[in-house]
């Protein structure tokens, strides 16, 4: 069996427009003397493939401009049992600091370099809906079932509606297609429901949560309720635009203007929670949550639980 100590791979930081990104590069520094870093390059697919090439390994580690790392991470050995696990994308779970959420969006992930400069996503898309706004469809894309990470997307308001716009959007895919009003509950997976329930209602105790809140609806309602082009989430450029119709009201009132609609027509839970119950909700949720392994994946524990 081939074993990699982590601290033996190359890190790269991959920032670009994150408010406290320099405060966290001091950070991840401390942290990871020998981190890299890539900076202000537009587009997803282009920013990976500039990682890529600013590290030396074949296999690196890649932290988000908005994640801070447990340190702990560093101290593992990722072991490959079989072929397949040596060409695998591995992306751990991340804490998200406005509503709790423990899934791999914002989370550590470990890339080859061939993975990289081989795929074609987001604006570098080869055209099949799966690589359109995701790289998660790939067969080789390993969600893992560990947490390493807190992830903090709201750094302004701005940014906090984006993480909810954006997230508000992909949660209610299947497999990067949009639904039918008919199909949405069928075919959106019940976990994605779930996240996407949370991230319209939680976040009141965090500062900008109402605006990740109220970004969140919006993605959703503009996904599912209008005839506005969904593929657009990947284009940075274009939800700036967006921010700019709704930055000067209160995302209080935004949020709220569309729940009738989201409840009526999606059948989606619209609750506001108060800062209150949004810090008990988060204290709690997953409170006794415990790593398994680092090599442990989340489909393998998902089969454990369901007796597969």
């Amino acid at each position: 069996m081939n074993q990699i100590d982590i601290a033996d791979l190359d890190c790269v930081y991959l920032t670009y427009d994150e408010p406290k990104k320099e405060e966290n590069w001091v950070k991840i520094r401390n942290m990871i003397p020998w981190a890299r870093r890539v900076d202000g390059v537009k587009g997803s697919d282009a920013a990976h493939k500039a990682a890529a090439d600013a590290s030396t390994t074949e296999r690196f580690v890649l932290i988000d401009g908005d994640n801070i790392p447990d340190a702990k991470f560093f101290n593992q050995t990722l072991e490959f049992p079989t072929e397949d696990y040596e060409s695998a994308v591995f992306r751990w779970k991340a804490r998200n600091a406005i509503n709790g959420l423990m899934y791999g969006n914002g989370g550590l992930s470990s890339w080859t370099q061939q993975y990289v400069q081989n795929m074609n996503t987001h604006e570098n898309t080869d055209g099949r809906t799966e690589t359109q706004v995701e790289f998660c469809f790939d067969p080789l894309y390993w969600p893992m079932h560990d947490c390493y990470s807190t992830t903090y997307p709201n750094g302004s308001a701005f940014h906090a509606w984006r993480a909810g716009f954006r997230e508000g959007v992909k949660m209610c895919l299947n497999r990067g297609a949009r639904p039918t009003l008919a199909e949405f509950k069928d075919q959106v997976h019940q976990r994605n429901l779930d996240h996407l329930t949370i991230w319209h209602n939680i976040g009141a105790d965090v500062e900008y949560g109402y605006w990740a809140m109220a970004g969140a609806r919006q993605g959703t309602y503009m996904t599912m309720l209008t005839n506005w082009d969904y593929l657009q989430v990947q284009n940075f450029d274009a939800l700036a635009e967006l921010w700019k119709t709704v930055e000067s009201e209160q995302p209080e009132i935004l949020a709220n203007r569309i729940a009738d609609d989201l409840h009526t027509q999606l059948d989606l839970p619209m609750h506001m929670l108060t800062v209150e119950a949004s810090e008990f909700f988060k204290r709690h949720y997953r409170s006794n949550w415990h790593n398994q392994g680092v090599m442990v994946r989340e489909i393998d524990v998902i089969r454990q639980q369901e007796g597969w």
